[in-house]
């Protein structure tokens, strides 16, 4: 749909139990604004009252599972819906009088927003069932991998108070299963010692075989370089085994969902697509994929770059500045994505390291070029699920430019 068909925009400020609708025509007309149950029959009720005005469009301000609902009837009723960022709504809101924080005012911010800036909304598409199920695992693996950093930072903590010397050696190699065999076994400097470096050498090797031998010296030098017991070593200890227990599960469940987000991956047809090209494996490939969705939603590669948040974004005051920047919006959970999937093409891809070398040559630093490269691969990702064609090395653009 066009946006210059839409009749209504219903700016909807979302909630777990209750939202708040408020339905404003293009031309600025207040129909209505009230407060509609997160329930089935509350929303084609909004729907139904709404559509007796004309062609409606819906606005929203999160994705997140309250909106799940609202999002599934306006997919069947094929209902437009507009997604404004947090940043939008924030920068939106100051332009109006006042600064009160309330969901009328919020979702009447909405509205008004969308119906002047219609041509420059992002429109959510309607996902299919393996995209909405992409979006659930990378979420729970994003959960797993936050509860893991932090039970790290926490474990780390807790061997600085017995060891600060045995903290650096192993507590940035706690995701290596190996040294947390070791440490879950033997939690203190005492039980280390009495273990002996030969012990701790082979209990290592056991699941990470290539750094036994120079984490087990490391460990021993910690160990000789310190004979004063600190305080309640002891209960420290049972500290760090407990710890390192929750993180072998977290890690464990990790590696189940791994599974489970590559063969929901690959089993669609655009994730077939997007993993022929350099840098793109299924973690990778798969948070790209669903935050994506539908490719046709953007017009050009541009569009695309834009949403991700690659685009540069021009800083001119007088003389005093001139150039332009890193654009700090967009979606960041695809910039992240694209910008690690970049990243390894510049490692790994011929035509994505000549351009990374060019930028770098122009005075750029590394994040900076790697993030062109990114920028770059948005009009090829475009072309490839719009078309849905795998990558073909030969028509790459990348040498062209470099």
């Amino acid at each position: 749909m066009e946006p210059s068909e839409i009749g209504v925009f219903v700016g909807v400020d979302m909630a777990k139990t209750e939202h708040f609708a408020q339905a404003t025509t293009t031309d600025g007309v207040e129909l209505f604004a009230r407060s509609v149950l997160n329930d089935q029959a509350s929303i084609e009720q909004l729907l139904d009252d709404v559509g007796a005005h004309g062609t409606v469009a819906l606005v929203i301000d999160m994705t997140a599972s309250a909106a799940q609902l609202l999002l599934t009837i306006a997919a069947e009723r094929q209902v437009p819906v507009a997604y404004v960022t947090g940043l939008q709504m924030r920068r939106a809101a100051e332009l109006y009088a006042g600064s009160a924080k309330t969901d009328p005012r919020d979702a009447w911010v909405l509205a008004d927003f969308a119906r002047r800036n219609a041509d420059r909304l992002a429109w959510l598409d309607v996902s299919d069932e393996l995209l909405l199920r992409l979006r659930v695992l990378n979420g729970r693996d994003v959960d797993l991998a936050t509860d893991a950093n932090r039970v790290i930072n926490r474990c780390r903590d807790a061997l600085t108070a017995v060891s600060p010397g045995l903290e650096r050696a192993v507590g940035q190699r706690l995701v290596q299963a190996g040294v947390r065999d070791v440490i879950a076994k033997w939690s203190t400097p005492i039980a280390l010692c009495e273990a002996g470096r030969t012990k701790i050498r082979n209990a290592i090797k056991r699941r990470s075989p290539r750094i036994a031998d120079k984490v087990a010296d490391e460990i021993w030098a910690a160990l000789d370089a310190q004979t004063i017991t600190l305080p309640a070593e002891d209960t420290w200890g049972e500290v760090v085994a407990d710890l390192l227990g929750d993180l072998e599960r977290i890690s464990t469940r990790r590696g189940e969902l791994a599974k489970q987000i590559e063969e929901a991956f690959l089993s669609h047809p655009l994730g077939q697509v997007l993993v022929t090209l350099c840098g793109f494996g299924p973690r990778t490939g798969a948070r790209t994929l669903a935050e994506i969705g539908d490719p046709a939603r953007f017009a050009n590669g541009s569009r695309l770059a834009a949403y991700a948040g690659l685009s540069p974004t021009d800083w001119r005051s007088g003389r005093s500045i001139n150039g332009a920047f890193q654009h700090r919006g967009g979606n960041h959970r695809l910039k992240n994505a694209m910008f690690l999937a970049a990243f390894v093409a510049t490692q790994h891809d011929p035509d994505a390291r000549a351009y990374y070398q060019r930028k770098r040559d122009e005075g750029k630093k590394h994040n900076a070029a790697v993030i062109c490269v990114a920028r770059r691969r948005c009009d090829l990702i475009h072309a490839m699920l719009t078309n849905a064609t795998p990558y073909d090395p030969s028509r790459s653009r990348l040498a062209e430019a470099a």
